[in-house]
């Protein structure tokens, strides 16, 4: 174990600091009455839990939809949900009656394929979760199998009581109660980022009654009674005893290792399994996977609705012309035999036929309602999922992960996106901080641009372009090349390459590197700010004895940064012990290297209220100092009168600082008085060792007692280092018009700091703070109070919104997990909503996984507008499953977001294209894969109900049995999937390009009712247009050489061709991109109508009927045949032509521009406009570094029109001056 020690190396007792100091339970003392803990646990026996009513559930987890028994009646019922299936069901079933038009198996064999098809992709796509749990439950940990021997076994065969092992940075795989570690007082290192965001460690410890059980010969004969409550989702709650040793001791949630929290730092720690699988917290916050429909899907259910409700209109009208039919004629048509009845054929009854012509015609004209439409739909969505996850630009090449489209019911709602909410550790930052910038004795060091300053310095450099004529326009005895210049960045990528790197260290700037910093003035003043970093944190160093390098196990990735910094300067933190640090100082004034020794006296931790961490030490020379680091504000509260030297410039740098992206600490120190600080020291002791309710608070009093008086030494400025791209992609995201929000169990320091990085805030934008009332300081009805401040805070910036004269003015609304809970009430969540809508970022921090499900659900209700959820742990799955999409991080910390994600991606930069490109194609694809589809059933249809009128409304068809069936199957299956699959108005690049395109799904241009009646309308149109042409050719022409008019097979079959050519044809005008897959599906199509009449048409009479040879003999010698089919194919199209050229012409939408100035290469050829029009395709926003540039540009703009007008002003000033 090279990096890890051994428990005899590992005497130091961090219970000895303030940071992980704690009362413990007392022996003896029970937390509640044993009646109150319904769970019992016997330690160390899992066999007692075999039989009810100890018998809990196994340790697998199943996130699946189905399983073996389930799945056919769960999917069969899923499939019949629809309700297009639920009609084709009951028709199928009528057509073995006497009253079907059609044989059975033109209903049944249609039917059975959708079915059977949609079935299966759901299948393969559960097999797909169940395989991820499965490598889940099959994970390894060391399980006590009996006579103090340890053995690997899965995490699917671990029971309640069973003794387990967890070594250094593995998962935990259930909730244990900790028992103890490899620390001699029972401490261990816990990251919990799965379960709340968080990547600082949390510190857990064991009762001192289990803490001695530091070997795997101790549980030889270890036994206990746990007495618990039951499984709950409380993650920071937990209330139980363990009966141990004859005596009872309580259980508090800092004794619990919850399942999915990894171990850091620690060698090992045992610990005895109180819950398994879907019992333990995490999964009991988990919910059940939901089925999701797009809103696509949704609506075009209401389109099947009114096609029932227009095919039930034309059946009672043919139910009722049948009638009166029967009723008044037929007795006079004796060919008709009127006197030979039954009880579908009855003149003197015709209410009865009537009736049963109504269950004809509903199965005659059932062609309106597209049977294929699902199954095609299914067959495009998967293809859309393959061609996701096999896009390479959204491969990770670091880690091997691809994109994944877990579900494809869901594609084409990426491109309708209103809102994002996202998690931040793991999701938008990589969990690292790199120490960049820092201000020393009022003096910035540094020159390394943070990628903020990079991003935005490239966003103004493309944009300069654009500005050139405003600015030039400007006198040109003005220095703009100056005013630039103080507003890019400028980095050498040389020097950058050269550079060793080094983690957490991105700092360049040779004043201070390699001991130069002894050449500095105020060179006691930077000794003195790289101690604060090597002394004041709570990190502890290891030493990899393999390499010799000392590395630090932090409670943040800033403190780490912080020791990597001082490290690098010359003052590396190499040791620790229980009292004392010891700093090895590279640099010393006696020219060798020293290690100095400094006494911890006290350690007064950070907190969210806090705001700042202080330490007190003792040197080498007795003297007592103070040091302190924390938020800028805090920190300047309490400096003394002669400890604000370096205020003004170090309070500009910390706005540079910030202005760029980076995290801020300010610094400072105080000497102490042994006698000031030994008076003060007996009241904290005194604080910290009582057990009474208001401890905290009198600790916090003392606290602000000895941090005052303070003398500002500097500031340090570190970079959380997003993931690759993210300030890009957020841009990107923002200029397609879609809002982002930020929901994290961070610091609402961190995310703010976050939101900086991102560009999600900026400078100059208003930040709105909503804050709740400390309930300790209202005497009653305290939740009320709390209530009425935060609707006034609400009611109060809503109001400051709306009175907002400045066009440019950007807010921003930040908010705390207590504050959210009241807001989120039933009474106040929407005055927050519409509060939120009104901003442009909104950022919730400290909010608990079930606060980011409420507040995905309320922006989804509320709005009622799409939202996708995307976050990377397990603290992430509530509102991953609230969202109308989930995104899962595919990242190295587990995989229950993934697993409970619609899609996964392995970077957050790969949303970008998800959505910006694939949620562009897929939305427009299944819209007028859908449109047309209604289109192409109705224009066949209808010609039905048509021919029925026309031929007395007898219920004959003029179709053969098998074209119809083969309509939708066959011959017009492919050109609508190769649409659905291959269509692109413009390519992947041109939407990168061209954001504002994506604003077309979540408008919802392509498929609202106007072009869907449209679509309808051409349909309507093209049936009438068929139906009247051919029987108005072939009523009284002769059809033959000698002279025969057609008969029915004859004019059903050219009725049909026309139908076939018109549908593919009208595809053809469609479709903005062919490639040769879709000409051979559409011109293929019409030359397999021709081969399948051939075909049929050689089939033996007793098959093929009335088409025997009906091509061959009948249709093509007759020129009557091809003219019609040609003069119907050109009219029905004709009107759809004259559209589209109309609307190309005179009132073009973006796609349309940018696909005429691609074919004439004027993207090419015309520079200068190509980039005019891009900068146009940007939706106005107010976050990204774009909104970021444009507020600058903004700025500078202001600058060089006031400098031109104080110029103006001087040769008129002079001029009357000189006049007489």
């Amino acid at each position: 174990m090279a990096r890890g020690r051994i428990r005899v190396k590992a005497k130091l007792r961090l219970s000895q600091l303030y940071t992980f100091a704690c009362i413990r339970p007392e022996l003896g003392g029970v937390q509640g009455s044993a009646s109150e803990h319904t769970r019992l646990v016997y330690c160390n026996q899992p066999r007692m839990h075999h039989k009810k009513p100890l018998k809990y559930r196994d340790n697998s987890i199943s996130t699946t939809k189905y399983n073996f028994f389930s799945f056919l009646p769960k999917a069969l019922f899923e499939q019949f949900n629809r309700v297009a299936n639920i009609y084709f069901l009951i028709a199928a079933l009528l057509s073995v009656t006497p009253l079907s038009p059609f044989s059975p198996v033109s209903m049944l064999l249609p039917l059975a394929i959708v079915v059977g098809v949609s079935m299966a992709k759901e299948a393969l796509e559960d097999w797909r979760r169940f395989m991820q749990d499965k490598e889940v439950n099959a994970r390894k940990v060391c399980i006590h199998k009996g006579d103090g021997v340890f053995d690997y076994r899965p995490w699917e065969k671990i029971r309640v009581g069973d003794v387990v092992k967890v070594e250094k940075n593995d998962f935990f795989p259930a909730d244990l109660l900790f028992l103890s570690s490899s620390y001699e007082d029972g401490i261990c290192y816990v990251e919990t980022m799965n379960l709340d965001g968080e990547t600082n460690l949390k510190v857990k410890r064991s009762l001192e009654a289990t803490s001695s059980l530091d070997d795997d010969e101790c549980f030889k004969n270890f036994n206990g009674i746990i007495r618990c409550e039951d499984p709950n989702p409380s993650l920071y709650t937990f209330v139980g005893n363990i009966e141990y040793d004859r005596q009872v001791f309580a259980i508090d949630p800092s004794q619990i290792l919850l399942r999915d929290s990894k171990l850091r730092n620690t060698t090992f720690v045992y610990g005895v399994v109180i819950f398994t699988g879907h019992d333990s917290k995490v999964m009991q916050n988990s919910t059940t996977s939901p089925s999701k429909r797009s809103r696509i899907e949704k609506k075009m259910d209401k389109i099947i609705f009114f096609l029932f409700a227009i095919l039930l209109t034309i059946s009672v009208m043919s139910s009722i012309g049948f009638a009166v039919k029967i009723k008044f004629q037929v007795p006079d048509w004796w060919y008709l035999k009127p006197d030979d009845t039954d009880a579908y054929f009855n003149p003197s009854k015709p209410l009865l036929p009537g009736l049963a012509h109504l269950v004809t015609a509903l199965i005659l004209y059932g062609y309106l309602i597209p049977i294929s439409l699902y199954l095609s739909i299914e067959v495009v969505k998967f293809l859309q999922a393959v061609f996701i996850n096999q896009d390479m630009h959204m491969y990770d090449e670091e880690s091997g992960i691809p994109a994944q489209a877990r579900t494809s019911n869901l594609n084409e709602e990426l491109g309708q996106v209103d809102t994002i909410l996202s998690d931040k550790t793991g999701t938008l930052t990589c969990n690292q901080m790199d120490f960049l910038k820092c201000s020393i004795a009022g003096t910035a060091y540094g020159v390394r641009s943070s990628e903020v300053e990079l991003a935005c310095a490239k966003q103004m450099a493309m944009d300069l372009e654009d500005e050139n004529e405003d600015i030039l326009s400007c006198p040109k005895h003005i220095n703009i090349t100056s005013e630039f210049e103080l507003e890019t960045v400028i980095t050498s990528n040389d020097e950058k390459d050269s550079k060793r790197v080094i983690k957490g260290f991105s700092f360049e700037d040779s004043r201070l590197m390699e001991g130069n910093w002894l050449q500095e003035p105020n060179v006691d003043v930077i000794a003195l700010f790289f101690r604060i970093l090597a002394v004041c944190h709570t990190a502890i160093p290891e030493l990899n004895e393999e390499t010799g390098d000392v590395t630090y196990e932090a409670e943040s990735p800033d403190e780490g940064a912080f020791l990597v910094a001082a490290r690098e300067f010359g003052f590396e933190f190499c040791r620790r012990t229980q009292s004392s640090v010891f700093i090895r100082e590279i640099y010393h004034s006696s020219g060798q290297p020293t290690e100095r020794e400094y006494k911890i006296l006290n350690l007064l931790d950070f907190t969210s209220k806090r705001k700042r961490m202080s330490v007190i030490v003792q040197d080498e020379d007795g003297e007592i100092i103070l040091f302190c680091k924390g938020a800028d504000s805090i920190i300047f509260d309490r400096l003394s009168n002669n400890g604000r030297l370096y205020l003004e410039a170090t309070t500009r740098h910390l706005n540079e600082y910030g202005e760029a992206g980076l995290r801020t600490l300010a610094l400072a120190y105080r000497k102490l008085d042994e006698s000031e600080y030994t008076s003060w020291n007996n009241e904290f002791l005194k604080a910290k060792t009582s057990i009474a309710a208001d401890r905290e608070v009198t600790l916090e009093r003392i606290s602000d007692m000895m941090e005052k008086d303070l003398i500002l030494v500097g500031a340090t400025a570190v970079e959380d280092r997003l993931q690759k791209g993210v300030p890009q992609c957020i841009d990107k995201l923002a200029q397609a018009g879609l809002k982002i929000w930020v929901l994290t169990g961070d610091k609402m320091e961190t995310a703010i700091n976050i939101g900086f990085a991102c560009s999600l805030l900026r400078q100059g934008m208003k930040q709105i703070f909503i804050a709740a009332l400390n309930s300790d300081a209202i005497a009653q009805d305290a939740k009320q109070a709390i209530k009425e401040d935060i609707l006034s805070q609400i009611t109060n910036a809503s109001q400051m919104i709306k009175l907002e004269k400045d066009p440019h003015a950007a807010f921003a609304l930040i908010i705390d997990g207590k504050s959210l809970t009241y807001a989120l009430e039933d009474d106040l969540k929407l005055h927050f909503l519409g509060l939120a809508v009104d901003c442009a970022s909104v950022i919730c921090c400290r909010v608990s996984p079930k606060q980011k499900a409420l507040v995905t659900r309320l922006v989804k209700e509320g709005t009622g507008k799409t939202t996708l959820a995307i976050g990377d742990g397990a603290n992430d799955v509530g509102m991953i499953q609230e969202a109308d999409i989930g995104v899962g991080i595919s990242g190295v910390e587990g995989m229950q977001a993934v697993m409970a994600s619609d899609f996964s991606i392995a970077q957050f930069r790969f949303l970008e294209r998800l959505l910006v490109v694939h949620g562009h194609w897929c939305y427009k694809r299944i819209a007028q894969m859908i449109c047309y589809f209604f289109y192409k059933n109705i224009a066949f249809g209808l010609t039905l109900f048509y021919f029925e009128a026309f031929a007395g409304f007898s219920g004959q068809s003029m179709y053969d049995d098998w074209y119809m069936l083969s309509f939708n199957v066959v011959l017009t299956a492919l050109p609508v999937i190769s649409l659905g699959v291959f269509e692109q108005d413009v390519s992947s690049e041109i939407c990168l390009q061209f954001p504002a395109l994506y604003q077309q799904g979540p408008k919802n241009l392509f498929f609202d009712w106007f072009r869907i009646f449209g679509w309808i309308g051409n349909g309507v149109y093209a049936s009438i247009i068929i139906f009247i042409l051919n029987i108005i050719i072939f009523y009284d022409q002769a059809f033959r050489p000698e002279g025969q008019t057609a008969d029915m097979a004859v004019v059903g079959a050219t009725m049909f061709t026309c139908i076939i050519w018109v549908v593919n044809v009208q595809i053809a005008l469609t479709i903005c991109h062919f490639t040769w897959i879709q000409h051979l599906f559409i011109w293929g199509s019409i030359a397999t109508w021709y081969l399948f009449l051939l075909l049929y048409g050689m089939a033996p009479p007793t098959i093929s009927g009335n088409s025997y040879q009906i091509l061959v003999e009948a249709l093509a010698p007759a020129p009557i045949f091809w003219t019609t089919t040609l003069l119907v194919t050109v009219s029905c199209n004709i009107v759809y032509f004259t559209h589209i050229s109309y609307q190309r012409c005179i009132t073009p939408m973006d796609h349309h521009v940018i696909q005429e100035i691609k074919y004439y290469k004027k993207d090419v050829e015309d520079q200068h406009m190509w980039t005019r029009e891009r900068s146009k395709a940007r939706q106005k926003t107010k976050i990204g570094f774009t909104a970021r540039v444009e507020a600058k540009m903004r700025q500078l703009k202001g600058k060089l029109n006031k400098k031109a007008s104080i110029l103006a002003e001087k040769p008129v000033a002079t001029a009357l001056g000189r006049s007489p």
